[in-house]
This record gives C-alpha cells, sequence and structure tokens, in this order.
C-alpha cells in the first residue's frame, strides 16, 4: 500500500511540475489558423476600423465650433451690474393725468340653472334654482339669495334678483 501512495504521490506531482513549466514559460508561439478562421478575423477587423472611423466622425461632430460668448446672466451672483438704459420720456405732472373713472364692481358670480314648479291654488308657485361657486340656492319670490340679493320675480325662464344695498335689479336667464 505504501508504494500505492508512492507512485501517486510522484504522478500527480510530476503532473504539477509539468503544467508549472508550461505556464513560466515564455516566449512567442506561432498559432496555426485554419483558413475559415482567419476569414472570420479579417472581417472582424475591418468592421473595428469602420466603427473607429465612425467614432472619430462622430467625437468630430460633437466638439464645439464657436467659442462660447460671455454668458450674460450668472447664477452665482445675485446682483448684476445692469448697463445703464436710455432714460424714459418724461411722466406728465398729476394734474394732467386723466381723471380717475371708477371701476364697475364685478357682476355676482349667480347663474340660473332650473326652474322648478308646483301647482298651487293661485297659480304655480316657482323655484329658483341658483348657483354661486361652491353653494346651490333653492328659491322662491321673497326670499334672500345671500344677505345681498331678495329674489323679487320668477318666471318660466328668467329671475329677477334686487340688490338690497343700491336697489338695482340683476335678471339670471337659463342658457
Amino acid at each position: 500500500m505504501n508504494m500505492k501512495r508512492t507512485a501517486t504521490i510522484v504522478v500527480v506531482g510530476g503532473a504539477f511540475a509539468v503544467w508549472l513549466a508550461n505556464a513560466a514559460t515564455s516566449g512567442s508561439r506561432d498559432v496555426v489558423m485554419h483558413p475559415v478562421e482567419r476569414e472570420r478575423s479579417a472581417s472582424l477587423d475591418a468592421r473595428g476600423r469602420a466603427m473607429a472611423a465612425e467614432v472619430a466622425r462622430l467625437r468630430d461632430r460633437l466638439r464645439p465650433t464657436v467659442a462660447p460668448r460671455e454668458p450674460r446672466r450668472n447664477l452665482f451672483q445675485f446682483s448684476a451690474v445692469h448697463p445703464p438704459s436710455v432714460p424714459a420720456a418724461p411722466r406728465p405732472a398729476l394734474s394732467e393725468a386723466a381723471p380717475v373713472v371708477a371701476a364697475a364692481p364685478p357682476a355676482p358670480p349667480f347663474k340660473l340653472i332650473g326652474v322648478a314648479e308646483d301647482a298651487g291654488p293661485a297659480g304655480p308657485v316657482r323655484t329658483a334654482i341658483v348657483s354661486a361657486p361652491g353653494q346651490l340656492f333653492l328659491v322662491k319670490e321673497g326670499q334672500n339669495v345671500t344677505l345681498r340679493y331678495r329674489v323679487t320675480k320668477i318666471s318660466a325662464d328668467v329671475v329677477e334678483l334686487q340688490d338690497l344695498g343700491d336697489l338695482t335689479t340683476l335678471r339670471l336667464a337659463l342658457k
């Protein structure tokens, strides 16, 4: 048994020594290529050269041709010195200005979106459906739409609201 073990160690050690000697040997070895492999490597070399030419052409296109001008704005500076501007035409004196006309108050944001009718003893009783931003009012004649407007008349397609501040009439029609 001792002889078998010694022979195994010698064979494995010899194989390891041969492998180590081949790995440490330097020098150039001529590789003999098959003609098909030669054609493949030639076509790969040609494609590599074409690719290198295309990369060089794209790099040339990406290079800036004009040097950038001095920037008009510096992002890292809070206030910039601006060149003096041309002075504006002199303004007329306040006494020469046109009189200030008071702007008309904005129209109330009401819309008539419907009219409902119920039969009553003295004729139809109508209820107007009026919308305002965020609100919906169901009102009859004599009732208020907000604190400022009161319903004075409801017809089949028109509602009249009276402004309680200046007593003007606002007409809302169905559309």
